[in-house]
């Protein structure tokens, strides 16, 4: 099965290379995408390791792994990565083992697997016997589990950052604005079987809370709440102030506003003025209709000669 990784030398003979040097302590040999992949025996993964480097000529440790699988009774798997550098070629060789059996070091063998797995160590809590230096490499000092662990929590109980105050790393107790939540990956139109937060108090919709959208009207009710809203009587008008002094706020700033201003003036009605004898004549004489003007014409003295 071809794949966009660099080609790598195949190596057609390995199989039966494995069985001669590896003996019994080879438990499986999977080759997978171009990739060799087998699964030793843990007690006797170093020695496995130098019938690797020394008859089958894969000389580098490139890399060491974990992996947890917590449904098995040995629910961590140690990944070592080899190169043979002579034969182009790379080959990964798998461990089982559990929260307290060590795996044997390979440290004697390659020396930079010291680091390697003191990070296996730090993530997963996996030990390796005869590592005389195993400690926390990525992690702080007094850091309490192991991250990559599944059972680990997600939210945490202490929080560490640095402080510039102290000049050091301090812990901290987690302040969570928001509970953790875990959310439901399923159909938006099909919603959740529970109520969800929130939806107690969408009342009015007509459907049961929890039950997605509410189903859009049809054209007859469409038309039906149309009419309705058209026969509904129209709004009150809202009063207006009978008098200046009201201003339509309240009693307490009508009061302000009947008080004496500044200038001496104070918010009084004002008052109808006096009416004269003409204006009185005026109003109870009855109205008359006022006859039509005559145009002007050169007879009556208007227009040109």
């Amino acid at each position: 099965m071809a794949h966009s990784a660099p080609l790598v030398a195949p190596q057609p003979a390995l199989a039966d290379a494995l069985k001669k040097f590896v003996g019994k302590d080879l438990l499986a040999h999977v080759f997978t995408v171009d990739e060799d992949s087998i699964t030793v025996t843990r007690e006797a993964v170093a020695g496995v390791m130098v019938e690797l480097r020394d008859k089958l000529e894969y000389q580098q440790l490139m890399e060491i792994a974990g992996v947890d699988y917590p449904d098995r009774a040995e629910r961590f798997e140690v990944v070592y990565h080899l190169l043979s550098v002579t034969k182009n070629h790379r080959l990964r060789v798998r461990v089982s083992t559990d929260e307290a059996t060590p795996v044997p070091t390979v440290v004697p063998l390659w020396p930079n697997a010291g680091w390697l797995e003191r990070e296996v160590f730090d993530m997963y809590g996996v030990l390796f016997g005869g590592n005389t230096d195993l400690r926390r490499i990525l992690t702080d000092y007094g850091f309490q589990g192991h991250p990559q662990r599944k059972d680990f929590p997600l939210t945490g109980y202490t929080e560490l950052r640095y402080s510039e105050e102290d000049k050091r790393v301090v812990y901290e107790p987690v302040k969570l604005a928001q509970d953790f939540r875990n959310f439901d990956f399923m159909s938006p139109w099909e919603g959740a079987d529970y109520v969800l937060p929130g939806d107690e108090k969408a009342g009015g919709t007509g459907e049961a809370p929890g039950k997605g959208a509410p189903t859009p009207m049809t054209a007859a009710e469409v038309k039906k709440s149309d009419d309705d809203k058209a026969k509904a009587s129209p709004p009150p008008t809202p009063k207006t102030t009978d008098t200046p002094s009201q201003t339509g706020a309240g009693a307490k700033v009508n009061q302000k506003a009947a008080k004496t201003s500044r200038d001496g003036a104070s918010a009084k009605p004002a008052t109808k003025l006096a009416k004269t004898p003409a204006t009185t004549t005026a109003e109870k004489a009855p109205a008359k209709p006022r006859a039509p003007r005559k145009p002007k014409t050169p007879e009556n003295g208007g227009g040109d000669a």
